[in-house]
């Protein structure tokens, strides 16, 4: 079984930063992609960043210049840094991972809560 495991959400102030970290239980390699969503009260879910296993990176456009999603393939983890954070930023944020080799595919974790006070 897949497992992905988020950390790292909190409340910060409106401006600051946080790293959230997905950590993966099976190596990051098998993954043809890792993304970043979040769910805002009363919004639908929308694609923050991603990751692609060839080094693409896509990012929303409300979170361009601030967000940052990057892996690190020996602890099988990605993480987004989310820079001059904004209260709509608030949302929860899940982890996401696309495996074309496997029809469960895609994976979600349970989600870290960020909230953004101003």
């Amino acid at each position: 079984q897949v497992q992905l495991v988020e950390s790292g959400g909190g409340l910060v102030q409106a401006g600051g930063s946080l790293r959230l970290s997905c950590a993966a239980s099976i190596s990051i390699f098998s993954f043809n992609a890792m993304a970043w969503y979040r769910r805002a009260p009363g919004k639908e879910r929308e694609l923050v960043a991603r990751l692609t296993n060839t080094g693409s990176r896509n990012y929303a456009e409300s979170v361009k210049g601030r967000f940052t999603i990057s892996r690190d393939n020996v602890k099988n983890t990605v993480y987004l840094q989310m820079n001059s954070l904004k209260p709509e930023d608030t949302a929860v944020y899940y982890c996401n991972a696309e495996a074309d080799w496997d029809n469960r595919s895609p994976y979600w974790g349970q989600g870290t809560l960020v909230t953004v006070s101003s």
